[in-house]
């Protein structure tokens, strides 16, 4: 028996928000070393966005762009939380998203589009598999 089948599913989907929410910010540890590499302006951090290296600017989409797929996300898991959803797939949509969000913002700040592009359409399934079966659970 594996790690995560020792789990409960309550617990497991607990966890993926938490690490949801830790992705989000994997992302601005780039964006701050292109700061600091552009002259981190304290009075101005916004608008110095053009004066990052590319692969800042990147940084900075999938940070922001994470923010919008993690209310998503934390929806569909407390949810499925709610709802009490107890199966494998339940936590294979968890992990899949964690995976994918992650593979995401890797893809985005190397520039790997159609990759990154796969990631999104991998975490958007995890997170419509989640509402959907809570759906379908309480209907």
């Amino acid at each position: 028996m594996s790690f995560l089948e020792q789990l409960p599913v309550s617990t497991t989907l607990l966890y993926a928000i938490a690490g949801a929410a830790i992705l989000v910010y994997l992302p601005f540890l780039v964006v701050a070393y292109g700061r600091l590499s552009a002259g981190y302006d304290m009075a101005a951090p916004r608008a110095m966005f053009d004066k990052l290296p590319a692969v800042a600017q990147r940084a900075t989409w999938a940070h922001q762009n994470s923010f919008e797929s993690f209310v998503l996300f934390a929806a569909a898991a407390l949810m499925a939380y709610v709802t009490e959803l107890n199966s494998t797939l339940v936590v294979g949509a968890a992990i899949a998203y964690l995976a994918a969000r992650f593979f995401y913002s890797v893809f985005y700040i190397v520039s790997v589009p159609l990759l990154r592009s796969l990631m999104f359409l991998v975490g958007s399934a995890s997170i419509t598999t989640l509402m959907v079966m809570s759906l379908l659970k309480v209907s």
